[in-house]
């Protein structure tokens, strides 16, 4: 059958553009690989980078991607996606509800610390001043004029130490020393974390999302992406607390239980005019 070459045809063509997928009836192809050539032999992580990237990543890659991945999957119900994947469920949803009701907190302040981190690697980066403990000082500087005192990626409110995160940094390390990555972004970490506990007289430990974005920006993600990563591995432990919770059962349940009240601090005993 020949094409239709119609007016008509080529405004619709020229619609989508995309790099990203080729598909006609019988045929797939995933950035000019074919879907079977790609199935049983790439990993999900290397799908995504694949994806996302354009082309495939090295073992020791995608070794590195993967393990920022696997860190962030989950976080307990204290975290506010997986508290209200949960509650969703309790409430009657399907468990794509529940995670679209997750997905959807992962904000700026909930989900996109990582985000954050990593543009502020990069403005660092970019600051021609040296050495780097001074651009780093006056990276933190710009930061705060622009977006308040809170530099995302360090500190945590519930772990002293993120345990998470030395892992992280210690695969940096070896992936540095094996010439997988450059090891820049990762000085420009440590440089603020030891400027950070110069400027608080104490330490202000680097969180999961000060590594992860060690790790994706190492790798060459754009910060741009990088909230989108967390999601993804976030997604997994969003998946497991619906699919439990669902397994649970249980009715419209609350963020507390129901003999527990909030702090009510309106006015009391008003009575309505005549």
């Amino acid at each position: 059958m020949s094409e239709d070459k119609s007016p008509d045809w080529q405004q619709v063509n020229q619609w989508w553009r995309t790099d990203i997928i080729d598909m006609e009836p019988g045929r797939i192809a995933i950035r000019g690989y074919e879907i079977q050539d790609l199935i049983g032999r790439l990993s999900f992580s290397q799908m995504i980078w694949l994806m996302t990237r354009g082309d495939l990543p090295t073992p020791a890659q995608a070794a590195l991607f993967e393990a920022a991945l696997v860190a962030a999957v989950d976080h307990g119900p204290q975290a506010p996606s997986i508290a209200m994947a949960r509650m969703a469920m309790t409430c009657g949803v399907g468990i794509n509800n529940a995670m679209a009701s997750a997905v959807n907190a992962l904000g700026d302040v909930h989900g996109g610390a990582g985000e954050a981190a990593a543009q502020l690697y990069h403005d660092i980066d970019a600051d021609a001043v040296s050495p780097l403990a001074d651009a780093v000082a006056a990276g933190l500087v710009r930061f705060r004029a622009a977006s308040g005192p809170y530099i995302p990626g360090f500190g945590h409110r519930f772990h002293p130490v993120d345990p998470r995160a030395p892992r992280l940094m210690a695969l940096v390390a070896q992936a540095v020393a094996a010439g997988t990555v450059t090891g820049r972004f990762r000085a420009i970490a440590l440089a603020i974390e030891a400027q950070l506990a110069v400027e608080k007289s104490r330490p202000i430990p680097m969180n999961i999302d000060g590594a992860t974005a060690v790790i994706f920006t190492e790798l060459g993600f754009d910060p741009g992406l990088q909230r989108g990563l967390f999601c993804l591995s976030r997604s997994v432990g969003i998946l497991a607390h619906a699919d439990e919770q669902r397994r649970q059962g249980g009715r419209n349940k609350g963020p507390t239980p129901p003999a527990y009240r909030w702090n009510y601090t309106g006015p009391r005993g008003r009575d309505l005019p005549e």
